[in-house]
């Protein structure tokens, strides 16, 4: 008889999810998805306020990434005033999402995802934990956690407060930076190197053990997207966008924050919570593609950063005919990427004009609609809003990078259940390998579920002996 296979909830990620595995009467994998159940309204929360208030509005959307929506957001603000920010508001900017990069990458690597690398997919789950690391391989454990320190430091350090900083605001940042914050970061360089460099030769060393998983973890032919620079070295504050094709070929190019909603549509699922991205000349689901670390050293030059584009040119010589496209090379691409904000925030200390006190444009409204992109830890964020002419937000839209991967997450988790589950048959082990799939992408849940889409709302009325008395479905 058919089957329904259910994990609730997926462990070890930001926000609430499930994923259902269905057998057909043979116990064949006959479909898989994976299911964002949690539901959130930032784009209605915000109609009716002043679109000054939206970066420390959209900030609280995430703890992990609150960084990213301020950003993406002041900059959708900015062009609604219609300024240039300051070149040190620029830079303050960039280092400060920098630290939250490392720090949620860190996040990710060691505290979610190492678990599974150092103790096994099959562990003992009772174990399978940060903590389980620590005890099996204290210098790992401790590298992860300094890491994190790091770059909450640094957020702590430039705005004042390690989680939804309200330091970033329409046109710039609200106080420059002091010469002693500048040397304490300083200070606090050669440790975060010492550590990064800990946690790539421990993967490099353990990557290959994972050969079965890295075949079909998410392991298929996608489009890539990402943020870079003229010189076509990688970015994450500023720069536009460029679109790759599953060859290599550049599908498209320049793609402003202006521009995104004319080239990038979004579908709906009856499933999930969350919404699909996809590359509209395409459609859907033809048009979906990833975006995060994966995507980022997938469409990118070079770094910019010298230590970070030697392990660049490593990272591009694991496939010799295009992209790589594994999703387990997500971890790869993780540590390069902290590698490179280390980089990048001990280079942008060392600007003459960093300690500048003009560190903010004014100007009030002077267009009635506006867009910001930046990269978030987990990929391309955008915002998008428009205003009246009082300045109160109308209408907003946000795109996440949790829902530009949804798709291949959704590939993924069934490429993974065919070649596991097999007769019907499964272990906790398994299961857990069904699960890691999803913890490569990092996905954000609270951030990403910013529209209800086609999935029912259920409620279920239970009494004292757990008999469902009423059910109502909407």
């Amino acid at each position: 008889m058919s089957q329904t296979i259910t994990i609730d909830p997926v462990t070890r990620l930001e926000g609430h999810g499930k994923i259902t595995i269905h057998l057909n009467d043979q116990g064949e994998v006959e479909n898989a998805n994976f299911h964002v159940t949690q539901v959130r309204g930032f784009e209605k929360f915000s109609e009716g306020r002043p679109f000054y208030e939206m970066p420390s509005l959209m900030a609280r959307i995430c703890g992990i990434c609150p960084v990213s929506h301020l950003i993406a957001s002041a900059k959708a603000c900015e062009a609604i005033m219609s300024v240039r920010i300051p070149h040190t508001a620029a830079q303050l900017r960039r280092m400060l999402n920098l630290a939250q990069m490392v720090q949620s990458h860190a996040l990710s690597f060691f505290y979610l995802s190492s678990p599974d690398l150092l103790l096994g997919m099959e562990s003992d789950p009772q174990t399978r934990h940060i903590f389980g690391v620590v005890g099996a391989k204290p210098e790992l454990g401790r590298a992860g956690i300094a890491l994190r320190r790091f770059g909450q430091h640094i957020i702590e350090l430039l705005g004042n407060k390690r989680i939804h900083p309200g330091w970033v605001v329409p046109g710039g940042v609200t106080e420059p930076l002091a010469s002693a914050k500048r040397d304490e970061i300083l200070g606090m360089i050669p440790e975060a190197y010492a550590n990064i460099e800990l946690a790539l030769r421990w993967y490099k060393q353990i990557a290959e053990t994972f050969a079965p998983e890295i075949e079909v973890f998410a392991n298929f032919a996608s489009l890539y997207m990402g943020l870079i620079n003229e010189d076509e070295s990688i970015e994450f504050t500023d720069g536009a966008l460029r679109l790759m094709g599953a060859r290599g070929e550049i599908v498209a190019d320049g793609i402003t924050a202006a521009q995104f909603p004319e080239v990038i549509g979004e579908a709906v699922e009856p499933y999930s919570y969350t919404k699909f991205a996809y590359y509209k000349p395409l459609g859907y689901p033809d048009g979906s593609y990833r975006v995060g670390p994966l995507a980022r050293l997938n469409i990118a030059k070079s770094m910019g950063t010298p230590m970070a584009d030697g392990e660049l040119s490593l990272f591009k010589q694991i496939s010799d005919d295009g992209p790589v496209q594994s999703s387990f090379y997500y971890h790869y691409a993780r540590l390069i990427d902290i590698l490179h904000g280390i980089e990048k925030i001990e280079m942008i200390l060392s600007d003459p004009l960093i300690l500048d006190k003009h560190v903010r444009a004014t100007a009030g409204v002077n267009r009635l609609e506006g867009a910001g992109q930046a990269e978030a830890p987990r990929g391309t964020l955008h915002h998008h809003y428009k205003v009246d002419e009082n300045g109160l937000i109308t209408w907003a839209n946000l795109v996440i990078a949790t829902g530009q991967n949804n798709n291949a997450m959704n590939k993924g988790v069934l490429q993974a259940a065919k070649h596991y589950v097999k007769d019907g048959k499964f272990t906790e082990g398994i299961l857990n390998r069904v699960e890691a799939v999803v913890r490569t992408f990092d996905p954000c849940l609270s951030c990403s579920t910013h529209a209800f889409g086609q999935m029912p709302l259920a409620i279920s009325l239970v009494s004292a002996e757990g008999e469902v008395v009423d059910r109502v479905v909407r």
